[in-house]
C-alpha cells in the first residue's frame, strides 16, 4: 500500500520533471527508449504535426524492457510509429544505447553518418524524465538547441496508463538521483535542486522506492 505521502512526493518529483518547453519545428526528432511506448505515440504525433521531418528512435534492452521489447526497444518504437502512418523512409533506428547518455551519444554518430546537418533536436521522453534527459543532452551535445517534450498526461493519468504503479515512483526516484549525483561525474550539466525535491526523493527512499537507484560509484545507468 502506497501511502499519501509518498503519492505526494512521487507527484512533486514528477511535477520538477516537467520542463514545460514550448514545442517547435527542430531539425530531427529523438525518441528515447523505454519501456514506454508512449514515447513512440508522442514522437510520431509531433512528426505528423510538421515538428521534425526525420526521426530517430534509439536503445536496446534494459532489465525492464527485455522480455516487453525483445526485438529491442528502438525496433518496437519504429514498428509502433509505422502502424500509426509514419512513412518508414523517415525513420532511422539506433539499436544499441542502453543508457541515456548512450542514446544521445549514438544518435548523434547516426546522424553524422547519415550525412543530415542537425541544429535543433526535438527530444521525446518519457514525462517523468524530461529533466534528466534534457540534462543529458546539454552535456553531452551542447552545440544544438533543445526542445524537450513528453507525452501531455497528468501524473495519476500516466499511472493509470502504465498500470503499474511502483514501477513509476521507482523510475522517479531513479530519475531524480540522477540529477543528484550526475553533474560531478560529468554525465550530465548542474541543476538547482529546490529543497522540497531533495526532501521529497529522500523520503521516498527511506520508504523503500530504491529498485532504480545506481550505486554513487557507478557509471551511467
Amino acid at each position: 500500500m502506497i501511502s499519501q505521502q509518498s503519492w505526494a512526493d512521487a507527484r512533486r518529483l514528477w511535477d520538477f520533471q516537467q520542463l514545460g518547453h514550448e514545442v517547435r519545428p527542430c531539425s530531427v526528432a529523438i525518441g528515447l527508449g523505454s519501456h514506454d511506448l508512449g514515447v513512440a505515440d508522442t514522437t510520431a504525433a509531433l512528426y505528423g504535426d510538421g515538428m521534425a521531418p526525420l526521426i530517430v528512435f534509439t536503445g536496446a534492452t534494459s532489465r525492464t524492457t527485455r522480455d516487453r521489447m525483445p526485438r529491442g526497444e528502438a525496433e518496437h518504437y519504429r514498428e509502433r510509429a509505422l502502424a500509426l502512418g509514419v512513412p518508414a523512409e523517415v525513420i532511422l533506428v539506433e539499436p544499441k544505447a542502453r543508457n541515456t547518455g548512450e542514446n544521445i551519444s549514438f544518435s548523434r554518430a547516426l546522424l553524422a553518418d547519415e550525412g543530415i546537418e542537425v541544429s535543433s533536436v526535438l527530444l521525446v521522453c518519457k514525462p517523468y524524465e524530461e529533466r534528466r534527459a534534457y540534462a543529458t543532452a546539454r552535456k553531452l551535445w551542447p552545440e544544438v538547441e533543445w526542445v524537450c517534450t513528453s507525452a501531455p498526461m497528468s501524473f495519476a493519468e500516466y499511472i493509470a496508463a502504465i498500470g503499474e504503479e511502483r514501477l513509476v515512483i521507482d523510475m522517479l526516484v531513479g530519475a531524480q538521483q540522477r540529477l543528484m549525483i550526475y553533474p560531478e561525474k560529468g554525465f550530465m550539466i548542474r541543476q538547482d535542486i529546490p529543497a522540497d525535491v531533495e526532501a521529497a526523493y529522500h523520503r521516498l527512499v527511506s520508504d523503500g522506492f530504491t529498485s532504480r537507484l545506481v550505486s554513487t560509484a557507478a557509471a551511467w545507468d
